[in-house]
């Protein structure tokens, strides 16, 4: 059977970062030439802080320091438009012994929307099962 990848038949691979507007940075050395990414470290770092997030302690004898790594996103609209750009400061958690380095985690990750809705679901039950 003759195939055309036999016949010397090739389509074009096309790659799917060339159809991107936007791209994020790989390395926070991309994303600190660029202003809008600049900004968008600054907010979080400040967020971080505002939240008290971490306590800076001494490091116990025979320790390592979990590092740390930035995330880059691009937000975009429903158009394709760009809503925001987004950098997250992230703990490079897969380095971590549970038990050794932690006992318990924390991830305070609830959004308002969320409620509401809960609450909602809630109200429309209680409504259901009274009738």
């Amino acid at each position: 059977m003759q195939t055309r990848s036999k016949s010397g038949i090739h389509n074009p691979r096309l790659h799917p970062a060339l159809f991107l507007s936007h791209s994020e940075p790989k390395t926070v050395k991309q994303a600190l030439a660029n202003a809008d990414w600049l900004t968008a470290m600054r907010q979080e770092y400040d967020a971080l802080l505002k939240n008290r997030t971490w306590d800076l302690v001494s490091l116990p004898p025979n320790r390592q320091a979990i590092g740390c790594k930035w995330v880059f996103k691009v937000k975009e609209n429903v158009d394709g438009s760009i809503n925001r750009f987004k950098a997250r400061l992230v703990a490079k958690g897969f380095h971590q012994v549970h038990g050794f380095d932690f006992h318990e985690t924390f991830s305070p990750v609830i959004k308002p929307v969320t409620i509401r809705i809960i609450l909602t679901l809630a109200v429309s039950w209680v409504k259901i099962i009274s009738t």
